[in-house]
């Protein structure tokens, strides 16, 4: 990748394959989710199941981020800033493909 490809705009292949990525990583955490909440119905103890718990809580979390990354890219704004409607480049998509915001705003977003 060129630098000039870190500040470009993402193509159509570019979003057709960042989707394909995006559902694997949903079916992926959709299993992990699974997994998670039979072990916590399984009857560890309190301290497990408190890990197991938090496990649970962070992978419903992913989730939610990926179905919303999916989301964009039906409406069309996936790539974009939340904010500022600044190009989100393509190479901080490949790095954090759920990614709402651009650098600077996500800066901001960190900050408060």
């Amino acid at each position: 990748m060129t630098t000039s490809d870190e500040f470009t705009a993402i193509s159509e292949p570019q979003r057709q394959a960042m989707r394909a990525d995006l559902e694997e990583q949903l079916h992926r955490r959709e299993v992990q989710l699974r997994d998670l909440r039979a072990a916590v119905d399984g009857g560890n103890d309190d301290t497990a199941r408190l890990a197991l718990l938090a496990d649970v809580a962070a992978t419903e979390r992913a989730v939610a981020e990926l179905c919303k990354a999916l989301e964009r890219i039906e409406e069309g704004n996936y790539g974009r800033c939340a904010d500022c409607t600044a190009v989100i480049p393509f190479g901080r998509l490949k790095i954090r493909p759920m990614a709402r915001y651009c650098i600077a705003c996500q800066r901001r977003h960190e900050a408060r």
